[in-house]
């Protein structure tokens, strides 16, 4: 199994461990500290040696912060875990604040008095962030400062070791570019841009550059390392030798220099002694390695990681691998769905994760899982993030809608998909709200939209149908997906903050939801691919469509024909076709039976 159901943190805990790292605080001469869910590289998913959030507090989701100070502490969360966290972390320990309500900067300027000095670890903090905080602070006339040493790992006795997972090579015809290639054209745009080089942070650019996959995180097949790119001359790749084969080593050494991370920040101060500009990314780059060119003299130029827009846009191989990942995921999707139709009510949670992650081992391609799968029967369904654990888990019953959110991680590409079943007869609320997502879901998928339409432009489309009832969710319509790589990368995404133009060859997720807390959750969830759409009669200008990659039967025993428009059905109709045309084949008799029923049109 690549899924675990323990808790990983234990809430119990908290206000002991909140209480030690106070006296550290205390001990070394700070007023508060900031503790991130972050670790040097800024991914979303951190190895468990990086978990420092958790450790302190009892909240395991993948994004989040606390703020501590001598007599308060608090934790903050987006709309995602707004109801985990509440029963995750000691409340008497931790007030539990809604980000989207409260910025943490605001909330720790309110508490501020004259004199007062913050702590962070400017290796675990971006530059946006520390501006943020550093303003908040010079407004209360306190003081944020860059510690040398973090003092919660000074109370941490039990931390993990750091990986040391195997760095291997990504297969140049299912990359689509050699890594020569991409490095030649990150060279020309750091030239266009006037830089001697680019600090590269995130794991996944830095795979994506260089062509290598690894293991050092969960659910991503990244390794965590960093890289200098040059305008001129050889990059710099640095990560721990320990990771590397003989093999590996002399192919990475035919395009780069292979370094010690430890050297990474004198390489950076001897480029800013040289007066050298040097490109990062203020959203990416730890505060560490800009102090590191600025104080020795360099010219800082805060620009987006250039990997990331080249990385956005998938090459023909990489949209034929996700197209091949898609078929092979369907196939297991459908045999899971199947089984999970032949269970009586009473299945658990936990039990429903290792047969999907069954069906997908038997592939016999599945590498790991994209990410910890959302298995959430009734209440559970309505946690957007909700992560089943073995004091968590429970058993789904008569009348309840059950929601499983998951994906794989394959060679040739990345997957995740969310269906959402009823077991016994659903009520009509639960009806009327799953077509209303539907519809939202419809609208996405038969968007056609002008180049340089953004995300933010088309989020509306997914949520209207839910508007006119006075119904909303709380996270974006859809998040950019990566080639065998992290689930959620930018730029691209369907949500109201989403501004990156969508660009052919981008992959995005088209997944509206609605969610009752205490009650029941909501989601349907497809990856699609942005292609050039076929020309409209009369148009005036070319257009942008979706292609929906994900393959797999949506519930139609949960849908109201009346509330759905002809041209909804018949989008639902021709992708229950086109699921069947391309799936049947796969399965065994009772399986293709259960599909040709699961698929059948609507009748309205």
């Amino acid at each position: 199994m690549f899924q675990t159901f323990g808790d990983g943190a234990d809430p119990s805990t908290g206000a002991q461990r909140l209480g030690r790292l106070r006296a550290e605080l205390a001990r070394i001469g700070v007023d508060g500290f900031i503790v991130p869910r972050a670790d040097e590289y800024q991914g979303e998913y951190v190895p468990p040696s990086a978990e420092r959030l958790a450790w302190l507090t009892g909240f395991t989701g993948s994004a989040g912060l606390a703020v501590v100070l001598a007599d308060e502490a608090a934790v903050f969360v987006d709309g995602r875990y707004t109801t985990q966290v509440r029963r995750q972390v000691d409340t008497e320990a931790f007030s539990p604040v809604a980000i989207a309500e409260t910025k943490p900067s605001v909330w720790l300027q309110e508490r501020l008095t004259s004199g007062m000095k913050i702590g962070f670890d400017p290796r675990l903090h971006t530059r946006s962030e520390v501006q943020r905080f550093e303003a908040a602070c010079r407004k209360a006339d306190a003081e944020l400062i860059a510690l040398d040493a973090n003092p919660l790992d000074a109370v941490w006795d039990d931390r993990p070791e750091p990986p040391l997972a195997e760095v291997v090579l990504y297969p140049e015809h299912l990359a689509g570019r050699s890594a020569s290639d991409k490095i030649r054209a990150l060279q020309g745009v750091l030239r266009d841009k006037g830089a001697a080089a680019a600090v590269l942070t995130a794991t996944d650019s830095v795979a994506w550059l260089f062509n290598i996959r690894g293991s050092d995180i969960p659910h991503t097949p990244v390794t965590l390392a960093n890289a200098l790119v040059f305008a001129d001359g050889r990059p710099a790749l640095f990560v721990d030798s320990r990771k590397l084969t003989n093999e590996v080593r002399d192919a990475l050494e035919t395009i780069a220099d292979v370094a010690d991370p430890s050297t990474l920040q004198t390489r950076l101060a001897d480029l800013g002694s040289a007066g050298a500009t040097v490109l990062v990314d203020p959203d990416q780059t730890p505060e560490v390695y800009v102090r590191s060119v600025e104080a020795a003299g360099g010219t800082v130029l805060e620009n987006q990681d250039p990997v990331v827009p080249q990385k956005a846009v998938k090459t023909v191989a990489e949209i034929g691998g996700s197209r091949a990942a898609h078929q092979r995921d369907g196939v297991a999707l459908v045999r899971f769905l199947h089984w999970l139709d032949r269970q009586e009510t009473g299945f658990s949670e936990i039990e429903a994760v290792k047969a999907l992650e069954t069906f997908r081992s038997e592939t016999g391609a599945l590498k790991e899982i994209s990410f910890d799968t959302i298995s959430g029967a009734g209440e559970h369904g309505a946690i957007v993030h909700y992560r089943v654990t073995e004091r968590t888990d429970r058993r789904i019953e008569t009348g309840e809608l059950f929601l499983i959110d998951s994906g794989g991680q394959y060679l040739d590409g990345t997957t995740d998909v969310t269906r959402t079943v009823p077991f016994g007869a659903p009520s009509d609320e639960m009806k009327v709200r799953f077509t209303q997502v539907l519809k939202g879901h419809i609208q996405i998928a038969m968007a056609r939209f002008p180049d340089g339409t953004s995300g933010a432009q088309l989020d509306a489309l997914a949520r209207i149908a839910l508007w006119r009832t006075g119904h909303d969710f709380d996270h974006g319509t859809g998040h950019g997906v990566g080639a065998y790589l992290s689930v959620h990368e930018g730029p691209q995404r369907i949500s109201k903050l989403g501004h990156a133009a969508l660009k052919p060859g981008m992959i995005v997720s088209n997944e509206p939801g609605y969610y009752r807390p205490d009650h029941y959750g909501i989601r349907i969830e497809n990856l699609v691919l942005v292609t050039p759409a076929a020309p409209i009669p009369g148009g005036e200008r070319e257009m942008l469509g979706f292609e929906t990659l994900t393959l797999a039967p949506i519930d139609r025993r949960l849908i109201l024909p009346r509330l759905l428009a002809p041209a909804e059905i018949a989008w639902l109709d021709c992708y229950h076709l086109r699921v069947q045309g391309a799936l049947a084949g796969s399965l065994d008799p009772q399986e293709r039976a259960w599909l040709i029923e699961a698929t059948r049109p609507i009748v309205g």
